[in-house]
């Protein structure tokens, strides 16, 4: 009798994880840890260190800290307990035809972090290390080049999937936290006056809620993916526990690079500060390693998205998603900053709903028996509605804003379908 070879998916695109691709509680931790190296949140930990003192800064990052792994943390139990992605989460909350918006926004605002990502290596370097005129109107070729050489790169351990992202983070994840430490503490040491001395200095006009919703804020969108990568995690404890302490640890040390960076050397992250200190090729090494772990798993969530919305395999959706971060890459950055934070707003609202969706049905869920439907309009409308009020509505903390109005329509809606 001859036998076929029956190709596996090794990352388990359209059904649950199984007991033979769970992987180690190290190799998750790393991948965790690893999501959240990535250059916009040291920004946020210079807007921090600008208008917070220490001890506002401290507690900024506490309070926030606890928002986010409490939405993290709940997210990270339910993709390793269902061994589910986001995209087939949504599936069973959104409906089939349903998912496809939360599929198209994290998809969508992810291949534009990517491409920004891919900028926030080139220009730099292109600027500090080559010494190239780089502006907002203008480009030299080497900076594209470099652009291009690293969007090649990073797609391709994204296209390999889980396996090439836990090896990219055992790498990284090291590398990063020791060296970029290692520079934080020898730019201290090096400074006129102690930390918080330093962090008496500036505006101060910024509040401890506030605070805490820019820490909210800088990781909330990512964190939402949090289910594609715990579906991996041996059990839905281990989900749990690895989501909330390694988000904890990797935010946490990205605001702190950025705001020593600003207070001790008045750059942006921790890149301009090896390059004060003359360490210009582990400045590179660091840049790069850091940007690298997030821009991966951005991309694998966006080819995850894409293949539920069009139903074309998971690593042709990378390469194409790739493709368009790697060519928009200069341009997302200069022109669409702004419109992505815009869009980070809609995702908390689509996390809230998988997890008030999963907790509502649990077994039904487990037993994969959950009804199956083209749309569940009030999951649609729930992240419609609260997407405007977490951009549009100034007070409180817009993501908390965003899911409570979410799970609100959520919850009426559930209701209606009982009573009819």
């Amino acid at each position: 009798m001859s036998k076929t070879n029956k190709k596996v998916d090794v990352d388990y695109t359209n059904g649950p994880v199984d007991a033979s691709g769970r992987k180690s509680n190290l190799s998750m931790f790393m991948v965790m840890l690893g999501f959240t190296f990535f250059s916009a949140s040291m920004w946020v930990g210079q807007n921090m260190a600008n208008g917070l003192d220490f001890k506002g800064f401290i507690l900024a990052i506490l309070l926030g800290g606890l928002i986010l792994g409490a939405y993290t943390g709940a997210l990270g139990w339910i993709g390793a307990e269902s061994g589910l992605s986001l995209d087939m989460l949504a599936r069973r909350s959104f409906g089939e035809k349903g998912s496809y918006l939360p599929s198209a926004l994290i998809s969508f605002t992810q291949i534009g972090w990517f491409g920004v990502g891919l900028a926030m290596f080139a220009i730099p370097i292109a600027n500090e290390i080559l010494h190239l005129d780089v502006t907002r109107d203008f480009m030299p070729w080497q900076g594209y080049l470099l652009v291009l050489i690293a969007g090649i790169l990073m797609t391709a351990s994204a296209y390999f999937g889980i396996k090439s992202l836990t090896i990219i983070s055992y790498i990284a994840v090291p590398a990063v936290a020791i060296l970029g430490t290692i520079a934080m503490i020898m730019a201290v040491q090096r400074g006129d006056s102690t930390l918080i001395e330093q962090f008496a200095k500036g505006t101060k006009d910024l509040g401890v809620i506030a605070g805490a919703g820019l820490v909210v804020g800088s990781f909330v969108s990512g964190g939402t993916a949090t289910p594609n990568f715990t579906r991996f995690c041996k059990s839905s404890k281990v989900g749990l526990i690895i989501t909330v302490i390694a988000f904890f640890l990797g935010n946490s040390l990205m605001f702190f690079f950025g705001a020593v960076s600003s207070i001790y050397a008045g750059g942006n992250d921790i890149f301009e500060v090896m390059l004060n200190l003359n360490l210009f090729y582990i400045a590179i090494f660091v840049l790069g390693l850091n940007i690298w772990t997030t821009n991966d798993n951005a991309l694998y969530t966006s080819g995850l998205g894409l293949s539920n919305i069009f139903g074309i395999s998971k690593k042709t959706m990378v390469l194409l998603g790739g493709l368009i971060g790697t060519l928009a890459a200069v341009w997302l950055y200069w022109n669409f900053c702004d419109w992505l934070n815009y869009l980070n707003c809609t995702l908390p609202p689509v996390g809230i709903i998988l997890i008030c969706s999963y907790f509502t049905h649990r077994k039904a869920y487990l037993d994969d028996s959950v009804p199956k439907r083209q749309v569940n309009w009030a999951a649609v409308i729930g992240v419609i509605l609260g997407a405007l009020v977490a951009n549009f509505v100034k007070w409180g903390i817009p993501s908390i804003n965003g899911m409570a109005v979410a799970a609100a329509c959520y919850f009426i809606g559930l209701a209606l379908q009982k009573k009819a």
